[in-house]
């Protein structure tokens, strides 16, 4: 993370430049004899580490900034946006109220919509059903209408056979 960050952030900046300069400061102790060395090197030490504590303080401040804003903004995002109304002209009231009887009807009916939304896809299918039955209830009319034919014939021989 702070490497991606160090590129846009100036106190990121400084922090590489005097990473820079640390490590030059290294390869020089490294050529020079040791007593030299130690001495520069602990002397560098002292105020590059004062340096380098400066810049943190400055990245910690920009990073409680950026905290506190965070949690601002998720204090915003949370209150509920009815306790902040703008103010209505009195002309408008009635179209308001309207607007929000249309609004929860329509919320009323969302679910019913929906539905019939989400059954479009299955409408061949039924389509195929109810040719499926409909072909079916016409075979039991003709059964229906044969039996009643069946049933006249008989009640017209039963009749006969009485009168005999």
């Amino acid at each position: 993370t702070l490497d991606l960050t160090c590129r846009r952030m100036p106190c990121f900046a400084k922090f590489s430049e005097m990473e820079k300069m640390v490590n030059m400061e290294a390869e020089i102790n490294e050529v020079q004899p040791l007593p030299l060395s130690v001495k520069i090197g602990s002397t560098l030490q002292f105020c590059f580490i004062g340096k380098k504590c400066e810049i943190l303080q400055d990245m910690n401040r920009h990073l409680e900034a950026i905290l506190k804003e965070k949690r601002d903004l998720r204090k915003r995002l949370i209150k509920h946006r009815c306790q902040e109304s703008l103010p209505i002209e009195a002309t408008f009231h009635k179209c308001i109220v309207e607007l929000l009887t249309e609004a929860v009807t329509f919320i009323e009916k969302l679910e019913g919509h929906l539905q019939s939304v989400r059954s479009i896809p299955q409408i061949p299918h039924m389509m195929n059903n109810m040719d499926t039955t409909l072909s079916k209830t016409e075979m039991l009319m003709i059964e229906l209408e044969e039996l009643t034919e069946q049933i006249l014939k008989w009640e017209e021989l039963q009749k006969e056979v009485y009168s005999n």
